[in-house]
């Protein structure tokens, strides 16, 4: 950080999700001051997007003192083009699935020339816990997140992996099933996304219902309308089919990790995002397919490890960590 810092002692950091925008003012020693938070969904443009951002942002601002206390912008965000500040074909964001959106740039010019720098999601997530959460200490590890749909953030010896074009780690979109696989928001079929994401995990839910008479409690919910969260609440209610569900999405993410291993030898996975809070119900089919399908070089070495820090404070202050690199 510069000498700026003293005069302009905050950034803004963005955790733009599928589902929803998180926004925080972060100060120097990584304390969130205010937050607000928005709707990603629902605009018909990127412009419509922003200026809705920047209305939801103007009160915290002024909590904290103006725009002139604000050194600058770090955006975590699916799709994120690190290099180029750009969020390019992200399929799970309906302003940007068909294109390539120059976010930083359209921030910035909305925030007075405030300096705006993007990456993605995950890679935010990472830097996140790696500064402040369990990574801490840790050079080489993978952060994955599961929301709306599956990231990835990527530490090989103390750096993040970005690839030559800012893209590297798109592990969510990993072939698991080569024959009969499900159509991702992608366009391709059979990837991680698709069924461990928590939208897979309804879909999963819903495909089950819809091809057996088994009783579960699940039955009660309009089909359409089953969450992930539901299926969790049912599993903790001892509802066999929706335990099942999260068997079959934990064995598929553990034989992922399997195959991650393969090429980074990770000191630890860390799982982040709100399907997580299944706890055991997801992470001990994770470690025991991860056991069952490593090769024998890496069994044993990585931890299997939930976020340590709430919400999306992970995702809002590496965010607001890539701002103070602006």
């Amino acid at each position: 950080m510069d000498t700026q810092s003293t005069i302009k002692p905050y950034v803004i950091g963005l955790d733009l999700g599928g589902t929803n925008s998180v926004f925080g003012i972060v100060d120097a020693r990584g304390e969130i001051k205010a937050t607000t938070a928005i709707k990603t969904g629902g605009f018909t443009s990127a412009e419509d997007y922003v200026a809705a951002s920047v209305e939801a942002l103007q009160p915290i601002i002024e909590q904290v003192g103006g725009i002139e206390t604000i050194k600058a912008m770090g955006i975590g965000a699916p799709n994120g083009n690190y290099y180029k500040g750009t969020i390019e074909f992200a399929p799970n964001l309906p302003w940007a699935h068909d294109g390539i959106v120059p976010l930083a740039k359209m921030f910035s010019d909305k925030l007075n020339g405030v300096p705006v720098a993007l990456t993605n999601d995950a890679n935010a997530a990472a830097i996140g816990e790696m500064v402040y959460g369990v990574a801490r200490g840790m050079k080489n590890f993978i952060v994955i997140t599961l929301g709306t749909g599956v990231g990835s953030g990527i530490v090989v010896n103390g750096q993040l992996l970005y690839g030559h074009d800012g893209f590297a780690g798109e592990l969510g979109h990993v072939i698991m099933r080569r024959e009969n696989g499900r159509t991702c928001g992608c366009g391709r079929t059979g990837c991680l996304e698709a069924y461990c994401s928590a939208t897979g995990v309804a879909r999963t839910a819903r495909e089950i219902l819809s091809t057996t008479e088994r009783p579960s409690l699940l039955r009660d919910i309009d089909p359409a309308e089953i969450t992930s969260l539901d299926v969790s609440i049912a599993a903790e209610k001892g509802d066999e089919l929706a335990n099942e569900i999260y068997e079959f999405t934990g064995n598929m993410l553990g034989e992922a990790c399997a195959d991650f291993a393969a090429f980074s030898s990770p000191e630890a996975f860390i799982f982040f995002g709100g399907m997580t809070k299944a706890g055991e119900l997801i992470m001990k089919p994770i470690r025991e397919s991860y056991d069952k399908h490593v090769l024998k070089i890496f069994k044993g070495k990585a931890k299997f490890l939930v976020s340590g820090l709430d919400g999306s404070s992970a995702a809002v202050l590496g965010a607001s960590a890539v701002g103070w690199e602006v």
